[in-house]
Protein backbone atom coordinates (compact mmCIF):
# COMPACT_ATOMS: atom_id res chain seq x y z
CA UNK A 1 0.00 0.00 0.00
CA UNK A 2 1.10 3.54 -0.71
CA UNK A 3 0.59 6.91 0.95
CA UNK A 4 -0.84 10.05 -0.65
CA UNK A 5 -1.91 13.49 0.49
CA UNK A 6 -4.24 16.09 -0.99
CA UNK A 7 -3.43 19.42 -2.61
CA UNK A 8 -6.29 21.81 -3.43
CA UNK A 9 -5.85 24.44 -6.13
CA UNK A 10 -9.45 25.66 -5.78
CA UNK A 11 -9.87 28.93 -3.84
CA UNK A 12 -13.62 28.35 -3.59
CA UNK A 13 -12.93 25.14 -1.61
CA UNK A 14 -11.02 26.94 1.14
CA UNK A 15 -11.85 25.32 4.46
CA UNK A 16 -12.58 21.96 2.87
CA UNK A 17 -10.91 18.58 3.48
CA UNK A 18 -7.57 19.14 1.78
CA UNK A 19 -4.20 19.30 3.52
CA UNK A 20 -2.16 21.62 1.31
CA UNK A 21 -3.53 24.62 -0.52
CA UNK A 22 -3.03 26.93 -3.44
CA UNK A 23 0.48 26.15 -4.72
CA UNK A 24 1.18 22.89 -6.54
CA UNK A 25 4.97 23.14 -6.36
CA UNK A 26 4.93 24.04 -2.66
CA UNK A 27 2.42 21.28 -1.92
CA UNK A 28 4.57 18.71 -3.66
CA UNK A 29 7.63 19.91 -1.77
CA UNK A 30 5.77 19.58 1.53
CA UNK A 31 4.39 16.15 0.62
CA UNK A 32 7.87 14.91 -0.23
CA UNK A 33 9.37 16.37 2.94
CA UNK A 34 6.98 14.31 5.05
CA UNK A 35 7.72 11.16 3.05
CA UNK A 36 4.50 10.67 1.07
CA UNK A 37 4.59 8.54 -2.05
CA UNK A 38 2.09 10.57 -4.06
CA UNK A 39 -0.27 13.52 -4.18
CA UNK A 40 -3.96 13.74 -5.02
CA UNK A 41 -4.85 17.00 -6.76
CA UNK A 42 -8.14 18.89 -6.55
CA UNK A 43 -8.18 21.34 -9.45
CA UNK A 44 -10.52 24.06 -10.65
CA UNK A 45 -10.53 22.68 -14.20
CA UNK A 46 -8.19 20.82 -16.52
CA UNK A 47 -7.81 23.97 -18.60
CA UNK A 48 -6.32 25.85 -15.64
CA UNK A 49 -3.54 23.36 -14.86
CA UNK A 50 -0.75 22.75 -17.35
CA UNK A 51 0.50 19.17 -17.67
CA UNK A 52 4.08 20.37 -17.88
CA UNK A 53 3.73 22.11 -14.54
CA UNK A 54 2.45 18.93 -12.95
CA UNK A 55 5.25 16.88 -14.49
CA UNK A 56 7.95 19.23 -13.21
CA UNK A 57 6.57 19.28 -9.67
CA UNK A 58 6.17 15.52 -9.48
CA UNK A 59 9.56 14.72 -10.96
CA UNK A 60 11.41 17.27 -8.86
CA UNK A 61 10.10 15.71 -5.66
CA UNK A 62 10.00 12.07 -6.82
CA UNK A 63 6.24 11.80 -6.35
CA UNK A 64 3.49 9.98 -8.20
CA UNK A 65 0.05 11.32 -9.02
CA UNK A 66 -2.46 9.21 -7.09
CA UNK A 67 -5.66 10.70 -8.55
CA UNK A 68 -7.42 13.90 -9.60
CA UNK A 69 -10.72 15.09 -8.18
CA UNK A 70 -13.57 16.47 -10.26
CA UNK A 71 -15.52 18.04 -7.39
CA UNK A 72 -14.88 21.59 -8.58
CA UNK A 73 -17.21 20.77 -11.45
CA UNK A 74 -20.03 21.02 -8.92
CA UNK A 75 -18.54 23.38 -6.34
CA UNK A 76 -17.33 26.02 -8.80
CA UNK A 77 -19.16 25.41 -12.08
CA UNK A 78 -22.44 23.94 -10.75
CA UNK A 79 -22.27 20.96 -13.07
CA UNK A 80 -23.58 17.52 -12.20
CA UNK A 81 -24.15 14.35 -14.17
CA UNK A 82 -27.79 14.11 -13.08
CA UNK A 83 -28.90 17.67 -13.85
CA UNK A 84 -32.35 17.76 -15.47
CA UNK A 85 -30.95 20.10 -18.16
CA UNK A 86 -29.37 17.97 -20.91
CA UNK A 87 -27.00 20.78 -21.90
CA UNK A 88 -25.64 20.95 -18.35
CA UNK A 89 -25.31 17.16 -18.20
CA UNK A 90 -23.27 17.32 -21.42
CA UNK A 91 -21.04 20.05 -19.99
CA UNK A 92 -20.57 17.97 -16.84
CA UNK A 93 -19.42 14.97 -18.90
CA UNK A 94 -17.07 17.19 -20.89
CA UNK A 95 -15.60 18.65 -17.70
CA UNK A 96 -14.90 15.18 -16.30
CA UNK A 97 -13.56 13.93 -19.64
CA UNK A 98 -10.96 16.70 -19.68
CA UNK A 99 -9.76 15.71 -16.20
CA UNK A 100 -9.70 12.04 -17.19
CA UNK A 101 -7.38 12.99 -20.06
CA UNK A 102 -5.14 15.16 -17.89
CA UNK A 103 -4.83 12.62 -15.07
CA UNK A 104 -4.59 9.72 -17.50
CA UNK A 105 -1.47 11.22 -19.00
CA UNK A 106 0.20 10.53 -15.65
CA UNK A 107 -1.28 7.05 -15.28
CA UNK A 108 -3.75 8.29 -12.66
CA UNK A 109 -7.54 8.04 -12.41
CA UNK A 110 -10.15 10.76 -12.08
CA UNK A 111 -12.63 10.66 -9.19
CA UNK A 112 -16.39 11.15 -9.53
CA UNK A 113 -17.93 12.05 -6.19
CA UNK A 114 -20.00 15.19 -5.77
CA UNK A 115 -20.60 15.49 -9.51
CA UNK A 116 -22.88 12.46 -9.30
CA UNK A 117 -25.54 14.93 -8.11
CA UNK A 118 -28.81 13.94 -6.48
CA UNK A 119 -32.47 13.27 -7.15
CA UNK A 120 -35.57 15.17 -6.06
CA UNK A 121 -38.13 17.73 -7.14
CA UNK A 122 -38.87 16.83 -10.79
CA UNK A 123 -36.17 14.12 -11.00
CA UNK A 124 -36.85 10.60 -9.70
CA UNK A 125 -34.11 8.42 -8.30
CA UNK A 126 -34.51 6.02 -11.23
CA UNK A 127 -34.13 8.87 -13.71
CA UNK A 128 -31.05 10.21 -11.92
CA UNK A 129 -29.49 6.75 -11.92
CA UNK A 130 -30.30 6.43 -15.60
CA UNK A 131 -28.44 9.66 -16.39
CA UNK A 132 -25.56 8.58 -14.18
CA UNK A 133 -25.43 5.28 -16.05
CA UNK A 134 -25.25 7.09 -19.40
CA UNK A 135 -22.40 9.25 -18.14
CA UNK A 136 -20.38 6.36 -16.77
CA UNK A 137 -20.84 4.32 -19.94
CA UNK A 138 -19.46 7.27 -21.91
CA UNK A 139 -16.63 8.24 -19.54
CA UNK A 140 -15.29 4.83 -18.50
CA UNK A 141 -14.06 3.92 -22.02
CA UNK A 142 -12.24 7.25 -22.14
CA UNK A 143 -10.39 6.31 -18.96
CA UNK A 144 -9.68 2.90 -20.45
CA UNK A 145 -7.82 4.48 -23.35
CA UNK A 146 -5.31 5.76 -20.76
CA UNK A 147 -5.10 2.36 -19.08
CA UNK A 148 -6.65 3.63 -15.86
CA UNK A 149 -9.93 3.02 -14.04
CA UNK A 150 -12.62 5.59 -13.42
CA UNK A 151 -13.13 6.02 -9.68
CA UNK A 152 -16.60 6.33 -8.16
CA UNK A 153 -16.94 7.62 -4.60
CA UNK A 154 -20.15 7.06 -2.62
CA UNK A 155 -20.79 10.05 -0.35
CA UNK A 156 -22.67 10.42 2.90
CA UNK A 157 -26.35 11.38 3.04
CA UNK A 158 -25.59 15.04 3.79
CA UNK A 159 -23.80 15.42 0.44
CA UNK A 160 -25.98 13.33 -1.86
CA UNK A 161 -29.16 11.26 -1.66
CA UNK A 162 -28.22 9.14 -4.66
CA UNK A 163 -25.63 6.50 -3.66
CA UNK A 164 -24.30 6.50 -0.10
CA UNK A 165 -22.72 3.15 0.67
CA UNK A 166 -20.67 0.30 -0.74
CA UNK A 167 -23.56 -2.11 -1.26
CA UNK A 168 -25.62 0.35 -3.30
CA UNK A 169 -22.50 1.30 -5.25
CA UNK A 170 -21.83 -2.32 -6.17
CA UNK A 171 -25.42 -2.85 -7.27
CA UNK A 172 -25.11 0.20 -9.51
CA UNK A 173 -21.72 -0.74 -10.94
CA UNK A 174 -22.70 -4.35 -11.59
CA UNK A 175 -25.49 -3.09 -13.84
CA UNK A 176 -23.08 -1.25 -16.13
CA UNK A 177 -21.46 -2.56 -19.30
CA UNK A 178 -18.20 -0.73 -18.52
CA UNK A 179 -15.82 -2.92 -16.55
CA UNK A 180 -13.09 -0.45 -15.56
CA UNK A 181 -15.03 1.50 -12.92
CA UNK A 182 -13.68 1.05 -9.42
CA UNK A 183 -14.68 2.22 -5.96
CA UNK A 184 -13.11 4.93 -3.90
CA UNK A 185 -13.98 4.24 -0.28
CA UNK A 186 -13.70 7.25 2.02
CA UNK A 187 -13.41 6.23 5.66
CA UNK A 188 -15.08 9.47 6.80
CA UNK A 189 -18.20 8.88 4.68
CA UNK A 190 -18.20 5.20 5.64
CA UNK A 191 -18.20 6.11 9.33
CA UNK A 192 -21.57 7.79 8.73
CA UNK A 193 -23.16 5.30 6.35
CA UNK A 194 -21.82 1.80 7.00
CA UNK A 195 -22.88 -0.50 9.84
CA UNK A 196 -19.36 -1.97 9.74
CA UNK A 197 -16.61 -0.20 7.79
CA UNK A 198 -14.45 -3.33 7.83
CA UNK A 199 -17.25 -5.51 6.45
CA UNK A 200 -17.99 -2.93 3.75
CA UNK A 201 -14.34 -2.87 2.69
CA UNK A 202 -14.39 -6.66 2.41
CA UNK A 203 -17.60 -6.44 0.39
CA UNK A 204 -15.92 -3.97 -1.98
CA UNK A 205 -13.13 -6.49 -2.50
CA UNK A 206 -11.48 -6.33 -5.90
CA UNK A 207 -13.64 -3.31 -6.86
CA UNK A 208 -11.76 -1.17 -4.34
CA UNK A 209 -9.06 0.92 -6.02
CA UNK A 210 -8.54 3.98 -3.77
CA UNK A 211 -9.06 4.82 -0.09
CA UNK A 212 -9.49 8.21 1.50
CA UNK A 213 -7.58 7.79 4.75
CA UNK A 214 -9.53 9.83 7.30
CA UNK A 215 -10.74 9.55 10.86
CA UNK A 216 -14.34 9.84 12.07
CA UNK A 217 -14.11 13.65 12.42
CA UNK A 218 -12.47 14.05 8.99
CA UNK A 219 -9.16 14.83 10.61
CA UNK A 220 -5.97 12.79 10.29
CA UNK A 221 -6.22 9.15 11.31
CA UNK A 222 -5.53 8.96 15.03
CA UNK A 223 -7.29 12.23 15.87
CA UNK A 224 -10.83 10.82 15.93
CA UNK A 225 -12.59 7.76 17.33
CA UNK A 226 -12.33 5.31 14.40
CA UNK A 227 -10.99 1.91 15.43
CA UNK A 228 -8.31 1.55 12.75
CA UNK A 229 -7.14 -2.01 13.44
CA UNK A 230 -10.18 -3.79 11.95
CA UNK A 231 -9.96 -1.64 8.82
CA UNK A 232 -6.31 -2.54 8.33
CA UNK A 233 -7.17 -6.21 8.72
CA UNK A 234 -9.96 -5.90 6.16
CA UNK A 235 -7.67 -4.20 3.62
CA UNK A 236 -5.10 -6.95 4.09
CA UNK A 237 -7.79 -9.60 3.73
CA UNK A 238 -8.75 -8.30 0.29
CA UNK A 239 -5.08 -7.85 -0.72
CA UNK A 240 -5.51 -4.12 -1.24
CA UNK A 241 -2.36 -2.58 -2.73
CA UNK A 242 -3.53 0.89 -3.72
CA UNK A 243 -3.27 4.37 -2.25
CA UNK A 244 -4.39 5.57 1.15
CA UNK A 245 -4.86 9.27 0.53
CA UNK A 246 -5.42 11.90 3.20
CA UNK A 247 -8.47 13.85 2.09
CA UNK A 248 -8.80 15.47 5.50
CA UNK A 249 -9.26 18.82 7.17
CA UNK A 250 -5.95 20.67 7.68
CA UNK A 251 -6.37 20.70 11.46
CA UNK A 252 -4.92 21.93 13.67
CA UNK A 253 -2.80 23.04 10.70
CA UNK A 254 -1.56 21.55 7.43
CA UNK A 255 1.84 20.41 8.68
CA UNK A 256 0.45 18.75 11.80
CA UNK A 257 -2.25 17.01 9.76
CA UNK A 258 0.38 15.74 7.31
CA UNK A 259 2.72 14.58 10.06
CA UNK A 260 -0.08 12.78 11.90
CA UNK A 261 -1.18 11.10 8.66
CA UNK A 262 2.23 9.77 7.73
CA UNK A 263 2.82 8.63 11.32
CA UNK A 264 -0.46 6.68 11.26
CA UNK A 265 0.27 5.27 7.83
CA UNK A 266 3.67 3.99 8.95
CA UNK A 267 2.17 2.58 12.12
CA UNK A 268 -0.46 0.54 10.30
CA UNK A 269 1.01 -0.24 6.89
CA UNK A 270 4.36 -1.38 5.62
CA UNK A 271 5.46 -0.04 2.24
CA UNK A 272 5.44 -2.42 -0.67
Amino acid sequence: MHSAITISLVPEARGGPFVFWGDLAAGCQQAASFGFDAVEIFLRSAAELDAGRIKRSLEQHHLKLAAMGTGAGWLVHKLRLTDPDPALRRRAREFIASIIDLAGGFGAPAIIGSMQGRWGEDVSRDQALGWLTEAFEELAPRAQTHGVPLLFEPLNRYETNLINNVEDSLVFLEGLRAQNIRLLCDLFHMNIEETSIADALRRAGARLDHVHFADSNRQAVGLGHTDTAPLVEALRDINYTGYLSAEILPLPDSDTAAEQTITSFRKWFSKS
